[in-house]
């Protein structure tokens, strides 16, 4: 169990690598704030920091503004249910949350995988 999340938290690693360079080019938005973290942090300490249930990052306001909401964080996390067993409940809810609140349509994940990730967590 715990070499699968090791490897999953090395896989969140390369996909929140992934975001800022696909944020860069699609969304022209160059974050050297999220490029630091990601770099002092990595992947899931920046994405636990940045997802506590304060106001969003000035990341998520500029891919607001740009109408890319799919190119950030939050969204990576909600819209992929391999990246939810790294997260507590409230962390998740902060994503979705802060997704409605601008407008995102992208379908909740299913109960039942709260509740798999609560039986593995348990």
């Amino acid at each position: 169990m715990k070499k699968q999340i090791l490897k999953l938290q090395s896989e969140f690693d390369a996909a929140m690598i992934e975001l800022y360079r696909r944020a860069l080019v699609e969304a022209t938005y160059h974050s050297s704030h999220f490029l630091r973290m990601l770099s002092e942090h990595r992947g899931l300490k920046t994405a636990q920091t940045l997802l506590r249930p304060q106001q969003e990052s000035e990341g998520f306001t500029a891919l607001w503004e740009r109408k890319r909401l799919d190119l950030t964080m939050e969204a990576m996390i909600h819209d992929n249910p391999k990246w939810h067993p790294l997260f507590r409940e409230q962390e998740l809810a902060t994503c979705t949350a802060r997704l409605e609140q601008h407008g995102y349509k992208k379908v909740s994940r299913p109960s039942s995988l709260l509740h798999s990730r609560l039986d593995r967590c348990g």
